[in-house]
């Protein structure tokens, strides 16, 4: 049953006025708008709560990691009923992202029982060091306080309420403000359920989590400028992490700002991988940048490839594969008139030519190709921002010299992929430097669309791919954003933390 309301140290609020949200399919309903006060008051709660869960031990923690996967998975019905409902996604499409995000809380678990996260290091002392003696000293990570989070719009369930930034603060040891998203109100208040009850069958404070559902910019400003607040997890567009990313920075205590941010994910075709194997790659790319109506954050809208006829083929391969592709429904009517805007933006760029036109409207998305010359495409900065939906734009460089210098006028990415043979080798060796600077994720031969949970997945990268290059949204080194090291010197064995003994 869906309450409408917020979750604030586990209590069902309403607010005075209410919004509602706009299904795909069904009935709309409505939920109470987000305020100031309601932030203040789970940012209270959750630093009260901070004083026990802050200090629990990591197997108190795994086992409510794992106790809110079960809790999710007792729902999972109702929550792949009302998600699909919300998002338009298939069923099908949440039930796995649904598997993602439980996995994700298990993975979280094992990883802190192993301890290793911690990166404990220990100097002893040497007493009769000359010309000074050496203290002893221990360094230990250790939570930072209540983080906030901002859910996604793209992923209702694994980068929202329970989701990567949640899973990671909550492993670390720090409680959970969440903003929910207004694309998903229904899917984030079951998850809260989920988390409230895994709450309430542990014993633990109930400001360890609150949901603050939608609310209006001055909620989110206000989440991120609350005293209490010490980190932001966020997933969204670039405008809007920026902004939010600055108020961060202005706060009289400034704080850190993990923000993901965006992405053109661009793939290099290398001469002989597009000689013997340009249709097949043709095909994978169609797939992967339509794969959802194009809304992941890793969808591979640039293709960079030296002007030749075996470019010429690739394109008309590419332009059939597209043109089988029906129209999707996307998640928001507003995605939908952005990518619009952002179709239109590329079709006006200078030496950009169509290859592939339809007609979408409403809520819909259908694939749109496009082709521009290198030389146009480094005289125009607007064609490397991101088109959230299923675009695709073809880089045609005039020879390998003018393919490395589209590759170093990239902005940051998320992922760069080589397509890369044998042959390629040496061309493939002068671009691998320059590409390890702008992304977070390198691949080969491969389509950046789908991001493993695991301990060496990197999800993030320089600037605007994220606001912090130094971290990543997903996987196990995910929990160090919400960590900071401590050192002990000369401290009693009984004073120092747990894991310390």
């Amino acid at each position: 049953m869906l309450h409408g309301k917020h979750l604030i140290a586990g209590q069902w609020v309403a607010g005075d006025k209410t919004f509602p949200n706009s299904p795909a399919t069904g009935e709309a309903s409505e939920f109470a708008v987000g305020t100031p006060e309601h932030v203040a008051s789970a940012a209270m709660a959750a630093e009260d709560a901070f004083w026990t869960y802050g200090y629990s031990s990591r197997e108190e923690r795994a086992a409510f990691l794992e106790r809110i996967a079960d809790e999710i998975d007792a729902r999972g019905d109702e929550i792949t009923k009302v998600g699909s409902a919300e998002t338009g996604l298939p069923e099908v499409r949440l039930e796995g992202e649904r598997g993602r995000t439980t996995g994700q809380l298990k993975l979280f678990a094992s990883h802190i029982r192993k301890g290793d996260y911690l990166d404990r290091r220990h100097d002893a002392a040497l007493p009769d060091r000359q010309p000074l003696p050496r203290p002893d000293l221990r360094m230990i990570q250790r939570p930072i306080g209540p983080v906030a989070v901002f859910g996604a719009s793209n992923f209702p369930l694994a980068f929202s309420t329970a989701g990567g930034d949640t899973a990671a603060a909550l492993a670390a040891g720090c409680p959970v403000v969440v903003k929910g998203h207004s694309a998903h109100p229904g899917t984030g208040e079951l998850v809260a359920q989920a988390i409230d009850a895994a709450i309430k069958a542990l014993g633990l404070h109930p400001g360890t989590f609150s949901l603050i559902q939608g609310g209006t910019r001055e909620t989110g400003q206000a989440l991120v400028q609350h005293p209490l607040i010490k980190a932001v997890g966020f997933t969204g567009s670039l405008a809007g992490g920026r902004a939010l990313f600055d108020l961060c920075s202005s706060r009289p205590d400034p704080i850190p700002f993990f923000g993901e941010l965006g992405s053109v994910n661009p793939m290099f075709l290398l001469p002989s991988a597009l000689k013997s194997r340009g249709k097949q790659i043709a095909g994978g790319w169609s797939g992967s940048l339509t794969m959802g109506a194009g809304q992941f954050c890793t969808n591979p809208g640039i293709a960079v490839v030296i002007d030749s006829a075996e470019a010429d083929a690739f394109v008309a391969e590419a332009k059939a594969a597209l043109a089988c592709v029906d129209a999707q429904t996307m998640l928001t009517d507003g995605i939908a008139e952005a990518y619009r805007a952002g179709r239109d933006r590329i079709a006006e760029g200078s030496g950009v030519r169509e290859v592939l036109t339809s007609t979408c409207d409403l809520r819909n998305a259908t694939p749109y190709l496009f082709e521009v010359s290198g030389h146009d495409w480094l005289n125009n900065e607007e064609l490397g921002e991101e088109v959230f939906g299923p675009l695709g734009l073809i880089v045609r460089a005039a020879d390998e010299g003018q393919m490395i210098a589209l590759a170093q006028s990239l902005q940051g990415q998320l992922t760069v992929t080589l397509h890369v043979d044998d042959a390629d080798h040496a061309l493939a060796a002068r671009l691998m430097p320059i590409i390890e600077r702008k992304a977070g994720r390198v691949l080969a031969n491969g389509y950046p669309t789908g991001v493993e949970v695991c301990d060496a997945m990197v999800h993030g990268g320089p600037y605007p791919a994220s606001t912090n290059f130094g971290a990543t949204s997903v996987g196990t080194l995910s929990i160090r954003r919400f960590l900071r090291p401590v050192c002990y010197q000369n401290m009693p064995g009984a004073l120092l933390p747990d894991d310390l003994q």
